[in-house]
């Protein structure tokens, strides 16, 4: 039976960041870390119409910076030079601009396949080994740390294991970990949109009485549509021919970007605000969409975890004790607390208040827009909010 510091339970995204995120320091105290992910992150990235991304904020950039990663990632990642937020059918719209701010773009669209081989490129295979395909079917917590079995029914010991296996996660539940959960009743549309005009690094956040839209810039002059409905209505959108789907979609949108050309594959996502209520125990941290999954118009939910990452690393190698040592757990813990709150209620609040239909929410909302614009203090907090520098001096 081998044994490691750290098992990271899912090589994705969030997995594969704190993994570099301890990279350096593992390297020097002789850590042993191994990323186990079910699905093989492949040979090369293969461009793709279709495919899915993610809109990393500045913070996010400061992040994969300090880990030597940006000038890579940049090559492939569409810069968000404006956000024009608006409510349709009302006089009020407000825009934030990456010039106001002071900041060479106020986040970046990147597609997922591009970001991962991105991340798993810059893995050292000295102190981070992969277990691909292979998937963690047991934990069993010992005195020292857990006892994972793997699907191919071998056995491996680690000090700490990281939960990062997703929303959906089993083992979590296995583990008797509770979630609170508040559905919205809703999905999300996601597909990939060409428009007849140059998008110019502009991102639209449109909120309807149906539900919010929002299209970000993407390299090639596609734009990444996240169009949240309710769920029988988004099934029915999901089922149109393309043209009765650009036209309806056209209709929402209007014409900021001119004509709606082409739209590729359309997934549907329901939605709902999910929270672990715990995120640590004693040689166990739970993270990425395992610990909260956000409602993703705020394009919130991967900063978080990326930041919970980079907290979670500086915790671990700032620590003379072992990696799973409850108390450096529930420091690490504390420091986010404040962070993770104050984001999923930004997140939660903004989908409730622009989802409302009430008319004096919706008259609220209408001034709010207003007042956005129009008052400097305002529009820099919901801007550093937007960046992901919202509860951190040094973003």
């Amino acid at each position: 039976m081998s044994r490691v510091n750290l098992a990271i339970i899912g090589g994705g995204l969030v997995g594969a960041s704190l993994a570099l995120a301890l990279q350096a320091g593992a390297r020097a105290r002789g850590w042993k870390i191994v990323l186990i992910e079910p699905f093989a992150p492949g040979d090369g990235y293969q461009p793709s119409y279709d495919a899915r991304s993610s809109a990393l904020s500045f913070g996010a950039r400061q992040i994969y910076q300090r880990l030597g990663l940006w000038q890579e990632i940049s090559r492939r990642a569409e810069p968000i030079k404006q956000i024009h937020v608006s409510d349709r059918g009302r006089f009020s719209t407000a825009r934030l601009s990456a010039m106001e701010e002071g900041v060479p773009a106020l986040g970046y669209v990147v597609e997922n396949a591009w970001l991962g081989q991105c991340l798993w490129q810059g893995l050292d295979k000295d102190v981070i080994s992969w277990r691909c395909p292979a998937e963690v079917t047991r934990m069993e917590p010992l005195e020292d740390g857990y006892r994972l079995t793997l699907n191919d029914e071998t056995l491996l010991e680690c000090e700490l294991a990281v939960l990062a296996d997703g929303g959906r996660s089993g083992l979590r539940e296995q583990l008797g970990i509770g979630v609170k959960k508040r559905p919205y009743n809703q999905s999300a549309l996601i597909a990939n949109i060409t428009p007849s005009e140059a998008h110019n690094g502009m991102a639209f956040e449109r909120f309807t009485d149906d539900g919010p839209m929002a299209l970000l810039p993407l390299p090639e002059n596609r734009c990444a549509l996240v169009w949240t409905r309710l769920g029988m209505d988004a099934q029915r959108l999901a089922a149109l021919d393309e043209r009765s789907f650009l036209s309806e979609l056209q209709g929402v949108f209007g014409y900021r970007l001119g004509t709606l050309k082409q739209v590729g594959a359309r997934n549907l996502y329901p939605l709902s605000l999910i929270e672990a209520e715990e995120q640590v125990r004693p040689h166990l941290a739970v993270l990425g969409n395992a610990a909260h999954s956000l409602h993703p118009i705020a394009g919130q939910g991967f900063n978080l975890s990326l930041r919970d990452a980079q907290a979670l690393a500086e915790a671990l190698l700032a620590s003379p004790s072992a990696p799973g040592d409850f108390a450096t757990l529930q420091a690490y813990r504390e420091r986010q607390r404040l962070d993770q709150n104050l984001t999923v209620g930004f997140s939660d609040q903004v989908t409730r208040l622009f989802g409302s239909t009430q008319p004096l929410v919706s008259l609220g909302r209408n001034i709010g827009l207003l007042g956005l614009d129009l008052l400097p203090p305002a529009k820099r907090w919901f801007a550093r909010q937007a960046m992901g520098l919202g509860t951190r001096s040094d973003g």
